[in-house]
């Protein structure tokens, strides 16, 4: 099934660990410190342009700081929000870009969203900075590819602005609310970052309208329509009482865009919720997904949610 956490579908990225290559070969024109050189757009937040790889391009990754930044160094479980631009190593055109696009793309650091060349080389690096990494095939699209501008066994070039970076809690760790209504789903209150049981009770009517209400009150900002807000939850369906999906059970987070987000219930559930609680929400069919079905969700289903509301960017 289509992912609820992939809602906002979003292209799939890079990363990996810092090692050098060679820097034979290097020509002042098209290439710089063994990476291709920036031959416009040069300073942090412009929008680069890269020359063409010249030689043969390092076996291992390669990551050259091209300007540091004074923020925070980036560590695993962040999320950072970047602009990027990637090109493959003989390529004189970029395949992807956010630069001029209106809004970074979010990443969290070392979760394995992205290809590995991302996840490793960036870790470590400071808020502010711009980078330049050479990825090779196995730390990127590898022998398969990707599409037709990323040819099997493609070295990767990307040039990354390190915009933003907020670090993650594992679970929400507010003040415990009392769940009076038995006529309401229960909600776990563990703060481990595991899975967050949610029960819904039997031979209860649904309710009409939307339910959010606090589980964990927390002591952060209020969501605005306006936040990238960083999750994890536990979803479910009320008929049936069955997951259909939780990122606790995998230890992930996701982030939405509140201007972007599709699904009406769990944007107007949202707003106005603190960061650090923990909320249930239940989501009749007409701010769900209605008359249509996803993947595993029937059609007209209300939908019943944990949600921990770790971060906004």
């Amino acid at each position: 099934m289509r992912r609820l956490a992939g809602l906002l579908v979003v292209p799939l990225l890079l990363l990996s660990t810092a090692a050098c290559g060679d820097d034979s070969g290097s020509d002042s024109t098209q290439m710089k410190n063994g990476v291709p050189a920036i031959t416009k757009g040069a300073k942090f937040g412009e929008t680069p342009s890269l020359s063409q790889g010249k030689g043969t391009p390092p076996k291992e990754l390669k990551v050259e700081t091209i300007s540091e930044g004074s923020g925070p160094a980036l560590k695993k479980g962040d999320i950072a929000q970047v602009n990027y631009l990637g090109q493959v190593w003989d390529g004189k055109e970029p395949f992807d870009q956010s630069f001029g696009k209106g809004a970074p793309f979010d990443v969290t650091i070392g979760a394995g969203a992205v290809i590995k060349g991302w996840d490793q080389g960036l870790e470590g690096q400071k808020v502010g900075s711009r980078v330049e990494l050479v990825i090779p095939p196995e730390l990127g699209y590898g022998a398969q590819g990707s599409g037709e501008k990323i040819k099997p066994n493609a070295t990767l070039v990307f040039v990354v602005d390190i915009v933003k970076a907020a670090s993650v809690p594992v679970s929400a760790t507010g003040k415990e609310v009392a769940q009076d209504n038995k006529g309401l789903p229960k909600v776990g209150t563990n703060t481990d970052g595991k899975e967050v049981a949610v029960t819904v009770p039997k031979d209860t009517a649904e309710p009409a309208k939307l339910v959010s209400n606090y589980i964990l009150e927390g002591d952060g900002a209020a969501v605005t329509d306006k936040n990238n807000v960083v999750v994890k939850f536990n979803g479910k369906t009320w008929k049936d009482d069955k997951t259909f999906e939780s990122t606790y059970a995998t230890d992930t987070t996701v982030t939405w865009p509140m201007e972007q987000l599709s699904v009406k219930g769990l944007k107007d559930g949202l707003v106005g919720k603190k960061v650090g609680s923990r909320i249930l929400l239940v989501i009749p069919p007409d701010m769900g997904f209605g008359d249509k079905e996803q993947g595993s969700i029937p059609a007209k289903s209300t939908l019943v949610f944990s949600l921990d509301i770790l971060a906004v960017m």
